[in-house]
C-alpha cells in the first residue's frame, strides 16, 4: 500500500506540477551532479598538470577512453530510462522494472568486456586515441586504473539515468556528488602528498567510481524507487534488450562520436606538439563544465517529456521543451560571456606554459561564441530520445560530434592549420543547431491534443 501511494504521488507530481517548477526541480540536482563531475574532471587536469605538459596531454587522451566507457553506459541508461519513464506514465510498473534490471546487468557486462579488450590492446588503443611517444607512458599508467573502473562507470551511468528518468534526481545527485568529492580529495592526497604521479589520479578515479556506484545502488536495494535491479526482473527476450539499445542509440552516437572526435582532434593536434594536445584537452574540460550548467536543466526536462508523453499529456511535453530551450540559452549566454572574458586566466589555472596558454585562450573564446547555440541541438536531441523517436534523435546526436565536426576539423586543419583546430567545434555546433531547429519546430507544431493517440 505504501509503495502504491508513493507511485500515485509521483504520477501526480510528474503530470500536474507546473512545468517551470518541475523542470527546475529535476534539473537542479542534475546540474549540481554534472558540475561536481566536471569539477573532478578538471581537478584531474589541474593536479596532473603539475606533473608536466606531456602528463597534461595524457588526460585528454584518456578522456577519450572514458568517453567510450560512458558511451555504452549512457546508451543503456538513456535507453532504459526513456522506456521506464513512458511505462510509468502509462502505469506499466512491471515493464519499467524489466527495463531497469536488464539494462543494469547489460552495463556491467559491457564494462567487463571493455576492461578485457582494453588491457589486451592498451598501447594501440591509446595511440589511436591520439597519444604521442612522449605522452604514452603517462597515458598507459592513467588508463590502467580507468579500465579497472569500467564496470562501475558503466553501471553508474545506467543507475544515474534510471533515477533521473523516474523523477528521483536527488538520489542520483547524492551518488555522483559523493564520488566527485572523494575523487578531488584523492587527487590531492595521492598526487600532492604521496607523490604517486599520474597513477594517483587514476587510482583516485577508480576508487571513487566504485564508491559512487555503491551509493547509487542504495535507492534500488531499499526500494525507494519503483525500478528494480534484482536479477529476477531481467528479461530473457532479445527484443527487450534491442528496444533499450535502439532507444539509447542516440546516446551511443553522441558519446561514441565524441570519443572518435577526440581521437581525430588529438591526431590533428599532434604535429603541433604536446602543448596543442594539452591546450585542447584543457579547453574541452572547461567547455564541458560551462556546458553542464545548461545541460543539467535539459536533463531535468527528459523525464518530464517522457513521462507526460507516456501519459498522453502532449501540451506539457511541448511546454517543457520550449521552457528548457529558452532557459538554457539565457544561462549559457551568461556562461559564454564569463568564459570569453576570463579565457586566459582559466587556461593558465591548469597549465602555466606559454604555448598552452596561447593556443587554449583563443580556442576557448571560439568555443564560447557557439555556446549559446548548443541548447537548440541538445534539447532537440533530448526531446526525440526521451519520447522514443530514436531515428531523429540518432541523426541529431550524430551531427554535432560526427557528421559535422569530423569533416570540419579535417578540412579546417588542412586549410587553416592550428587556427582551424581551435574553431572547428564552434563551427560544428552552429551548423548542428541550424539543422535541429526546423525538425523540432515541425514536431512540436503537429503534436496531437492531450489524451489522443500519438502517431
Amino acid at each position: 500500500m505504501i509503495q502504491e501511494d508513493r507511485a500515485q504521488a509521483q504520477y501526480r507530481k510528474m503530470t500536474e506540477t507546473p512545468i517551470p517548477k518541475l523542470v527546475l526541480t529535476l534539473g537542479i540536482p542534475t546540474t549540481i551532479s554534472m558540475l561536481v563531475t566536471n569539477i573532478y574532471n578538471m581537478a584531474d587536469t589541474f593536479f596532473v598538470g603539475t606533473l608536466g605538459t606531456s602528463a597534461s596531454g595524457a588526460t585528454g587522451v584518456v578522456f577519450g577512453l572514458m568517453g567510450i566507457i560512458q558511451a555504452f553506459g549512457f546508451m543503456l541508461g538513456h535507453g532504459a530510462g526513456s522506456n521506464i519513464s513512458r511505462r510509468l506514465g502509462s502505469r506499466e510498473v512491471d515493464k519499467a522494472r524489466m527495463y531497469a534490471a536488464t539494462s543494469f546487468y547489460a552495463s556491467l557486462g559491457a564494462g567487463l568486456l571493455i576492461l578485457l579488450f582494453g588491457f589486451c590492446f592498451q598501447d594501440p588503443l591509446l595511440r589511436l586515441l591520439g597519444s604521442t611517444d612522449s605522452i604514452l607512458p603517462y597515458a598507459r599508467d592513467y588508463s590502467t586504473w580507468i579500465l579497472l573502473a569500467a564496470p562501475a562507470m558503466a553501471g553508474s551511468c545506467v543507475m544515474n539515468n534510471i533515477l533521473r528518468y523516474e523523477g528521483k534526481a536527488t538520489f542520483a545527485m547524492c551518488g555522483l556528488v559523493s564520488g566527485g568529492l572523494l575523487n578531488i580529495l584523492g587527487d590531492y592526497l595521492l598526487i600532492q602528498v604521496f607523490s604517486l604521479g599520474i597513477s594517483g589520479a587514476g587510482i583516485s578515479t577508480a576508487v571513487s567510481q566504485y564508491i559512487s556506484a555503491g551509493i547509487l545502488l542504495v535507492p534500488f536495494v531499499t526500494k525507494k524507487v519503483q525500478s528494480r535491479v534484482t536479477p529476477r526482473f531481467v528479461s530473457h527476450r532479445f527484443g527487450d534488450l534491442l528496444t533499450i539499445l535502439i532507444t539509447g542509440l542516440p546516446s551511443m552516437m553522441r558519446q561514441g562520436l565524441g570519443s572518435i572526435s577526440t581521437m581525430v582532434l588529438n591526431g590533428c593536434a599532434g604535429p603541433y606538439g604536446d602543448a596543442a594536445i594539452a591546450a585542447m584537452s584543457i579547453v574541452s574540460r572547461v567547455m564541458n563544465f560551462l556546458f553542464c550548467i545548461g545541460l543539467g536543466v535539459g536533463q531535468g526536462f527528459q523525464p518530464v517529456s517522457a513521462f507526460n508523453y507516456g501519459a498522453k499529456k502532449y501540451s506539457r511535453t511541448k511546454d517543457a521543451a520550449l521552457f528548457t530551450c529558452f532557459f538554457s540559452m539565457v544561462v549559457l549566454a551568461v556562461a559564454a560571456a564569463f568564459g570569453w572574458v576570463f579565457a586566459g586566466p582559466i587556461v593558465t589555472l591548469f597549465r602555466e606554459d606559454p604555448d598552452v596558454i596561447a593556443i587554449g585562450t583563443f580556442a576557448l573564446q571560439a568555443h564560447c561564441i557557439a555556446l549559446c547555440f548548443l541548447p537548440i541541438s541538445v534539447c532537440g536531441n533530448m526531446l526525440f530520445q526521451s519520447i522514443g523517436k530514436s531515428g531523429r534523435a540518432t541523426f541529431l546526436a550524430s551531427s554535432r560530434s560526427g557528421l559535422f565536426f569530423i569533416p570540419i576539423v579535417l578540412l579546417l586543419n588542412w586549410c587553416m592549420g592550428l587556427t582551424g583546430l581551435q574553431i572547428a567545434q564552434a563551427v560544428a555546433d552552429i551548423l548542428s543547431a541550424l539543422v535541429t531547429l526546423p525538425l523540432v519546430w515541425s514536431f512540436l507544431r503537429h503534436l496531437p491534443p492531450d489524451g489522443a493517440e500519438a502517431a
